[in-house]
């Protein structure tokens, strides 16, 4: 017991508790100064996330509350983006949008990556048989263009949100697994993973002792970049008419049924989910880049190494 009556390891842990928390917040320093653009591409990209989470508590209105001000109202005081032709709040309307792609975009890119990474790795360390097979189906789908691909997809399982991300996670641990292929043979031909076979490691136990661990720096950047990709190709499918049927809110949505039709009389329609699309897109690249930057073990002599300065 110290003299104040505290018992000496609840100090002890509120002492590494501070000490984290001061290492968390000098990183973050560091990164701001040393990647500027990642720092305020990573702002925008927590900022989509807090409006997708907090959408009910963050919009003025709720997403389907009508006649909230005047027809067709250009942006003003009380509707910062205007409102659309049945008086809806487009601020509102845009903020839960963002929950939309949020929930599509991270859960697609969660469920297609994390497939890919398995058969990435798998394929890359067996080789052989296996890995032809698996590069085959890999071809096969690739050269389907990746619109048409989705589109067939949900012309047979019918639109929706779990529909669309079904589509999307099928496409994506395909195609990803190959990027993750790459890398696993590279590290298969190290010498610590002949050594787990010499001391009679199992295959399980080296893939997942020594494979994965090795390949989640670049399983993490296509994570992030994907994200991004799986967003637009949502924006793009309800454009087309695929994705979220109304009245939920969707930016792709937005800009095809109001934007189009009203976007020479009222050109805020158009803009806003443009705007909330493009900033989102622009945020996840380069935020994905600069983690890229930072991770990459080809690139830690240079920019990662400023960043240790």
């Amino acid at each position: 017991m110290s003299q104040s009556g505290t018992p000496a390891s609840t100090l002890a842990e509120t002492v590494q508790r501070r000490n984290r928390i001061g290492e968390v917040l000098r990183g973050m320093i560091k990164f701001a100064r040393s990647k500027p653009l990642g720092a305020f591409s990573a702002f925008l990209v927590f900022l989509v996330l807090f409006c997708a989470l907090f959408a009910d508590i963050v919009a003025p209105y709720g997403k389907l509350e009508m006649y909230t001000g005047a027809k067709l109202d250009s942006p003003s005081f009380g509707h910062p983006l205007g409102t659309d032709q049945f008086g809806r709040d487009l601020l509102s309307r845009v903020i839960y949008g963002a929950r939309i792609s949020a929930i599509i975009g991270l859960g697609s890119t969660g469920i297609g990556s994390s497939a890919a990474f398995i058969l990435g790795c798998m394929s890359g360390y067996f080789g052989g048989r296996f890995d032809t097979i698996m590069q085959r189906v890999v071809d096969s789908v690739m050269a389907i263009p990746s619109l048409i691909l989705l589109l067939s997809i949900l012309s047979v399982i019918g639109s929706g949100m779990f529909q669309i991300i079904a589509a999307l996670s099928f496409r994506r641990m395909w195609t990803e697994s190959r990027t993750i292929r790459g890398a696993s043979l590279s590290i298969a031909q190290n010498q610590y993973v002949e050594a787990g076979r010499a001391i009679g490691a199992s295959n399980y136990r080296i893939i997942t002792r020594y494979i994965m661990p090795n390949v989640f720096a670049p399983a993490i950047i296509v994570f992030t970049v994907a994200t991004g990709g799986a967003i637009l190709a949502e924006a793009s499918l309800s454009f087309l008419g695929y994705g979220i049927p109304p009245p939920e809110p969707s930016w792709g949505g937005m800009l095809a049924s109001d934007g189009r039709q009203y976007m020479v009389h009222s050109p805020w329609m158009l803009l806003a989910p443009l705007l909330a699309l493009s900033f989102t897109i622009f945020g996840i690249n380069m935020f994905g880049d600069a983690l890229r930057d930072i991770m990459d073990p080809r690139l830690r002599g240079s920019q990662g190494a400023r960043m240790a300065q």
